[in-house]
C-alpha cells in the first residue's frame, strides 16, 4: 500500500472524529480515491475511533479487494462509495457516518431544507434529499442514491441509515459533513419555537454571490 494514502485516509477519519458529525461509537467509514488507478483507499473497521494502519484497505472501483482484510459489514458499503468515484470523477473524498441529527432527518425520511446559510454556501441551495431505503450495499441502495444525486451537490441522506457527503477535498467533505449536521440540528432545536424557516430562494444565490465575492476578493490585511 501507498503510505501516503494510508495516512491521508487515517488523518481525515481523526479529523471526522474530532469535527464531531459523527455518532458516539463512531460508526462509519472513509475513502480517498487514486483516480488513475481506479482504486480507493478504504476504511475497513466499523468505528472511525482510533484506527491504525491496518484498519485501511485498498479496494478497485469495480468493487475488487487489491489489499487488506475487509469485514462483510464494511465491505457491503464499498459499492456506495466507488459508485460516487464513477459517476463524480472530481471526486476526492467520500464520508459516510450516522451523525446524530442529519440521522435522524433520514431516519424520518425528511429532505433538510436550506435553513442556514452556509448550505448555500456550500453547494446545497436546495438542501439535502434523502435517497430511498434500500438494503445495504444492494443494487436498490445503490440506484436510489443516484436518484437524488444532482450537478455540484455534495450531500445525501441515505433513509434508516445515516449520511454521505462527499467533496474535491477531505478537508471540504467534512466541513460539508459539519455543515450538514449544523443545519439538521438547528432545524431540530427551532421545532421547539414554531419550527425552522427556509432562507427565500432569491437570498440563497445571493449567499452563495456574496461568498463568491469576498473569496475573489482575497485576505484583507493592515
Amino acid at each position: 500500500m501507498d503510505n501516503n494514502y494510508v495516512d491521508l485516509v487515517l488523518d481525515t477519519a481523526a479529523k471526522v472524529v474530532a469535527s464531531g458529525a459523527i455518532a458516539a461509537n463512531g460508526h462509519g467509514n472513509v475513502s480517498v480515491p487514486v483516480t488513475e488507478q481506479n482504486e480507493m483507499y478504504f476504511t475497513a473497521a466499523p468505528s472511525l475511533i482510533g484506527i491504525g494502519p491496518e484498519d485501511v484497505v485498498r479496494v478497485a472501483f469495480d468493487n475488487t479487494l487489491l489489499e487488506g482484510d475487509l469485514p462483510p459489514i464494511q465491505g457491503a458499503v464499498v459499492a456506495m462509495h466507488t459508485t460516487l468515484y464513477q459517476q463524480e470523477p472530481a471526486t476526492g473524498c467520500v464520508i459516510h457516518t450516522h451523525s446524530p441529527y442529519a440521522t435522524a432527518f433520514a431516519v424520518a425520511h425528511r429532505d433538510i431544507d436550506c435553513w442556514i446559510e452556509a448550505l448555500a454556501m456550500f453547494g446545497m441551495p436546495d438542501g439535502v434529499p434523502v435517497a430511498g431505503y434500500g438494503p445495504r450495499g444492494s443494487d436498490e441502495a445503490l440506484a436510489n442514491i443516484r436518484a437524488v444525486l444532482r450537478p455540484g451537490l455534495p450531500a445525501v441522506l441515505l433513509a434508516n441509515h445515516g449520511v454521505l457527503v462527499f467533496h474535491r477535498t477531505p478537508d471540504l467533505a467534512i466541513v460539508i459533513g459539519g455543515v450538514v449536521e449544523e443545519a439538521a440540528r438547528a432545524a431540530i432545536n427551532a421545532s421547539a419555537i414554531g419550527g425552522p424557516v427556509a432562507i427565500p430562494g432569491a437570498m440563497r444565490a445571493a449567499a452563495l454571490q456574496r461568498t463568491m465575492a469576498f473569496h475573489e476578493a482575497g485576505t484583507q490585511s493592515v
